[in-house]
This record gives structure tokens, C-alpha cells and sequence, in this order.
């Protein structure tokens, strides 16, 4: 769009300069100026390495971003979307109760030859897969049936498998048959609710004894004790198959063996991240597969809710769109028992209150809701191949407070977009003023387009991406998340640039270019040679004057409103190794004999460079007064305040 509006531009001030009488020589020299100085031509790369350096950072910090612009849309994000297991937990689960023969026990209370059935579940019912790690065999996969794994007694007897009935989400449980002494045996886990209906006995002091309303009532309450404590609760199952089983009677009148509690504690740095989301107006919602007694534990422990209000998948598939976008406003909600469909519908509802959503995902289900999303991250260590190849960003550590760093280091790539786009549209004006000057007033050129190259091109490229590259402010996450509709190129940025910077500088390069050539006895109406030695040095004056303002400039534009007194610049090393190109640059331009030819240059004397920095210095105490007063007005933020939820 910059381009187009450029070009229309240029071609009605080459009209213009028809009606008023160019030749056509100078018409079009004239309006190719006017398309060069409006073009930045150093935008598009600077932007690009700028992301690029912006997903450099935040790989170290474990965020692995596979498409740029996320970069700067997870910046924007208001709501996170977060997964419970690995993400805010540890991922480390361990057994910490078991129901067992009516009882609540410790997991080293049982006794192996009298829990067998239960130990046969838990070394039959998964799917990890024995690879060899360092030399050792170890077991790959879901670290919960890993737990349950590691829960057996050592050396217990293991039989071939000879049929599964794999977990999904619709059922939440799985079932696997294997050949035994004992004839065809099916062993199953999954969720309480969902496997207790399909029971028809429970295993108590190693007989079968029917399950009736009050052993029922029983296990409901230790499951609720459990689940309570924060414990994920799982529930296993077996039976004997006859061999003339059907499939779909397989998983009936199963035998209640037990339930396992497990604890996977909450990541260390996670109650820290949600307080820090919080300050920065970033809400977080927990989206599990988990209980909700055990989601509402998890949310309690880590600062997310006080009072969760959990709503499960079963009630959110009975609501409308309506009812959902009045529970969203629920500010301590969470979700249990959801399905992947679910999280899609959540994240597509919380869209339409002009949300910028970022969620979380690791499975082959989450896969459209990691689409769906402004921003999908997909977990590292355990998420599948399918999943990180629909997300935006992988993180390496499957950790939470990464998202939250990701967030500030997007915010501060935004602040930093803003920076270098004063700095480049800035000298803007400088180059435009000097062709209309040339059309209006009738003067020899002050600045030819290979120069204007220069200094888009080559002397500006540096500087800009050290503002790239700048750390983010302390503040940056303790405001609100920008709008939707926020744009980079905002109101702000553009009167800056185009009405107060780029009128100084252009001021700047037309005093010197002018200071060069009275000093040479030049007389208006007269028109030097394109070659002449006066105004070559004229011309040289002016390109030198805008650079040594943009060296002014890269300092000034580091905070729209601080003073850069205040802000340490050593931080930024870059900067200071951008001015030195800068200025080597502009040196190499001025004083070589192929810089000279090449640009169409001439030295300049110690006097022109002693009239061009009163200039640089005035900019710098109109700027500094004009933050001043934005100071006394009040803070000003970078990001439009978000308009309220509905």
C-alpha cells in the first residue's frame, strides 16, 4: 500500500509539474524523486531480519517459532487457552492413593499377591514403547502410564497382546486384550465415569462381589475424596472374554479393581507467570481432560482462581453460543472433561468477542484448535507431529511461563516495529522537500535519487535494526494488550514522523545545502552544472546534514515519550555500532574518490559539519521538550486500551 500511494504520488506531481511548464526530463526526474523519497526502501528487510532476530531470542528462551508473524500476534494476545498436563504441571506423575478393596491406601500398603488383578492392569493396559536410552532400556510415552507402570512390583509375569480398543476423547478410556493362563483377559482404564457404568462387580478381598447402589455410592465418595486433593483420578477394570464375545460386548460387566490417584505437582515458575499475565491484562484459561475437582485443586494451587468455577465438557455441549459467550465473562473459569471439538468452539467463541487467542496444544485432536487459534503453540517434549505441524510456535520445554516470556519478547518486537518506523519514515521528508523545492522554487536539485538510496539503503539500514533489537520495557508487561485494530502505523507515529522529526531534518538539509552554495557565491536563478564542483559539495552538504540528524534521531526515537537522558544506552550495543557504520559510511561517501563518483559527491570542509550540529542539537531539545510534555500529560501508552468484553 505504501508503494501504490507513492506511485499515484509521483505520477500527480509529474502531472503538476506538466501544467507548470517542466520539461519533460525534468518531470520525470521530479517524479521518480518523489517516488523514492516516499518508498522505504529498507522497510521490508528490516522488518523481516527484525522478526527474524525478535524468533532468534525467543528460541533461547525455549520458543521455537515456525512462522514469523506470530511473532508479533502473540504480542496482541489477550487470552491463553492453556492445557493442564505438562504445561502447567511437571509432567512428572507419580501414584500418591489407591481404592483398593474398599479402602483408601497408600500405594506401598498393597500387597502384591493380593493385588495382582490390579498390578495385571497396570502392566498390560498402555501404549508406551521400550527404546533404549544411554545404554538402558527405558519406556516411552504418557508419563501417567508411566506412573502406572513404574506402580508394579518388579518381575510380575507379562502376556502377549493380541487386541486393543484405543482411547479417544468421546470415550475416555482404553481396553486391551491379552492371552493369559486364564483364557482371553481384558484389562481397561480410562476415567471413573466413564468406566464404572460398564462394571458389574468390584474386586473385594480378592472375590468378586456385585456392585450395588451402595458400593457404587462408596466408590463415588472416594473418588470425590480423591479428586478433591488434586489427585488425577484414573479407574481400572477387568474381565474374562468367552469365545463367543462380540465386539461390542467386550467392554460389559466388567470387574471394578480399583482407583489410582495420581499427583503431577505444578511447574515452579507457573503461579509466578499467571500473576505476571495478569498484570498485563492476560487472561488464562484452563482447558483439561481432567476432573473437575482436580482442575479446580490445580487452579487454586497456582493463583488462577480463588473460586473456580469449572464447567465441564458434558455441560458445554448442551449450551448454546449464546449461553457460551455469557459463561466466557465468568472471570475464574475453567474447563474440565473437554474434548479437542470443544476447545475449538471455545476458542472460536472467545474470537468473536474479539479475543486474540493463543492455546496450547500436544495432540492429534488439537490439531483445529491450534489452526483455529490467533496464535497455536504446540508442545515440544511431548506434543505430536501433527500438532507441531499446525501451530505457530513449539515450545521446547512444553513449559507455561515460556508462553509468558514469549508474550513479552512479542510486545517488545511491536514497541520495536514502532521505533525504527519513526526512524526510517523520518527522513521521509528530508528527501521529499528537496524535489518539491526543485519544482516550486526553481533551485538546482538539492539531493539526486542515488542519495536518497544512500541513505534508505545504506546508512539507515543499521541503526533501524538496532531499535529491532532493543530490550523490552520494564513496563511492557504491566498494560493492556493492544486491540485487534490497533495498527503499527498509527496516527501517533505518523505526526511524529511526517509533521515534527522530518520537517527538523528537512530543515536541516536545506540550510546546508543552501549555506554551501551562497558560500560559493551562488545566485538564485543561476542553475550549476550537474558536475559542477560547487554543487556537488551542495548536494553533499544536504545528504550529510539528514544523516547527521538520523544519527540525532536513532537516540530519539528509543521511547516515544522518555527522555533518552533516562535510559541507559550502553544497554543497546548495536545502536552504538549502527552509528559508527552510520557515520563510517557517510565518511567513506564524502571523502573517497569512489564514494565520490559513485554518489556524486565532493568533500566537505570542517565549516559545513560545524553549521550542521547546532542542528542535531536543537532537534534533540525540541524532542526532549515535546516528551516532556507528553510526560506532564499523563502516561501515554503504546497500545490503545482493549475495549471491554460483549
Amino acid at each position: 500500500s505504501v508503494a501504490n500511494s507513492a506511485t499515484l504520488l509521483g505520477a500527480v506531481f509529474f502531472l503538476i509539474g506538466q501544467i507548470i511548464g517542466l520539461s519533460f526530463w525534468e518531470n520525470l526526474v521530479f517524479a521518480i524523486g518523489i517516488i523514492v523519497a516516499n518508498v522505504p526502501e529498507g522497510l521490508l528487510p528490516t522488518v523481516t531480519l527484525s522478526l527474524a532476530m525478535a524468533a532468534q531470542r525467543m528460541a533461547k528462551k525455549n520458543a521455537l517459532v515456525r512462522h514469523l508473524p506470530a511473532v508479533e500476534t502473540l504480542g496482541a494476545a489477550s487470552v491463553i487457552c492453556s492445557d493442564k498436563t505438562g504445561t502447567l504441571t511437571q509432567n512428572r506423575t507419580s501414584i500418591r492413593q489407591v481404592f483398593y478393596s474398599g479402602k483408601l491406601r497408600s500405594p506401598g500398603d498393597l500387597e502384591e499377591h493380593q493385588a495382582e488383578p490390579l498390578f495385571a492392569i497396570m502392566r498390560h493396559c498402555h501404549d508406551l514403547r521400550r527404546v533404549e536410552q544411554n545404554g538402558q532400556t527405558a519406556w516411552l510415552g504418557d508419563p501417567m502410564e508411566g506412573a502406572l507402570l513404574e506402580g508394579t512390583p518388579p518381575g510380575g509375569a507379562m502376556f502377549p497382546r493380541l487386541d486393543e480398543i484405543p482411547f479417544d476423547t468421546e470415550r475416555k478410556r482404553m481396553s486391551v486384550i491379552c492371552d493369559t493362563p486364564e483364557g482371553h483377559m481384558l484389562y481397561c482404564k480410562g476415567a471413573p465415569e466413564s468406566v464404572l457404568p460398564l462394571c458389574g462387580a468390584m474386586l473385594l478381598q480378592g472375590r468378586h462381589q456385585p456392585l450395588d447402589e451402595a458400593s457404587r455410592a462408596s466408590l463415588l465418595s472416594a473418588h470425590e475424596r480423591m479428586t478433591e486433593q488434586g489427585l488425577r483420578v484414573i479407574a481400572l477394570a477387568y474381565r474374562n472374554l468367552p469365545n463367543h464375545t462380540t465386539a461390542t460386548q467386550r467392554e460389559t460387566e466388567l470387574v471394578f479393581a480399583g482407583l489410582i490417584g495420581l499427583v503431577d505437582p505444578p511447574r515452579e515458575a507457573v503461579p509466578e507467570a499467571i500473576r505476571t499475565c495478569r498484570a498485563a491484562g492476560i487472561r488464562v484459561i484452563m482447558i483439561t481432560g481432567d476432573h473437575p475437582h482436580t482442575a479446580s485443586a490445580l487452579a487454586r494451587e497456582i493463583g488462577l482462581a480463588q473460586n473456580p468455577v469449572a464447567v465441564t465438557g458434558d455441560k458445554l455441549r448442551q449450551m448454546s453460543d449464546a449461553d457460551l459467550h455469557l459463561l466466557l465473562d465468568e472471570p475464574d473459569l475453567i474447563f474440565a472433561r473437554t474434548g479437542a471439538d470443544q476447545k475449538m468452539r471455545i476458542v472460536q467463541a472467545l474470537q468473536h468477542k474479539g479475543e486474540i487467542v493463543a492455546v496450547t496444544g500436544d495432540g492429534v485432536n488439537d490439531a483445529p484448535a491450534l489452526k483455529c487459534a490467533d496464535v497455536g503453540i504446540a508442545m515440544g517434549v511431548s506434543g505430536t507431529d501433527v500438532a507441531k505441524e499446525s501451530a505457530d510456535i513449539i515450545l521446547l520445554d512444553d513449559n507455561f511461563a515460556t508462553i509468558v516470556a514469549a508474550i513479552e519478547e512479542g510486545r517488545a518486537v511491536f514497541d520495536n516495529l514502532r521505533k525504527f518506523l519513526t526512524y526510517i519514515l523520518t527522513s521521509n521528508i528530508p528527501e521529499l522537500v528537496p524535489y518539491l523545492a526543485f519544482v516550486l522554487f526553481r533551485i538546482p536539485l538539492p539531493l539526486t535519487i542515488v542519495q536518497i538510496l544512500a541513505v534508505d539503503l545504506g546508512t539507515d539500514m543499521l541503526p533501524a535494526l538496532a531499535l529491532g533489537a532493543e530490550r523490552s520495557d520494564p513496563e511492557v508487561m504491566r498494560r493492556p494488550p493492544r486491540s485487534r485494530g490497533e495498527r503499527l502505523l498509527n496516527r501517533g507515529v505518523l505526526l511524529r514522523a511526517y509533521l515534527f522529526l522530518g520537517p527538523l531534518e528537512a530543515i536541516a538539509g536545506m540550510a546546508a545545502f543552501f549555506f554551501v552554495l551562497h558560500g560559493g557565491g551562488w545566485q538564485y536563478g543561476n542553475v550549476p552544472g550537474s558536475g559542477a564542483s560547487l554543487y556537488l559539495q551542495a548536494t553533499t552538504a544536504c545528504l550529510s546534514a539528514i544523516i547527521a540528524m538520523q544519527v540525532v534521531n536513532v537516540f530519539l526515537c528509543r521511547h516515544p515519550a522518555m527522555s533518552i537522558f533516562s535510559r541507559g544506552h550502553r544497554r543497546n550495543r548495536l545502536i552504538w555500532y549502527g552509528v559508527g557504520f552510520e557515520l563510517l559510511l557517510i565518511l567513506l561517501i564524502d571523502y573517497t574518490p569512489w564514494g565520490n563518483a559513485l554518489f556524486g559527491t565532493a568533500p566537505l570542509g570542517a565549516g559545513v559539519w560545524l553549521f550542521i550540529i547546532p542542528f542535531g542539537a536543537g532537534m534533540l531539545l525540541l524532542e526532549e521538550l515535546r516528551k516532556a510534555v507528553a510526560r506532564r500529560a499523563g502516561p501515554q501508552p503504546t497500545f490503545s486500551p482493549r475495549s471491554p468484553p460483549g
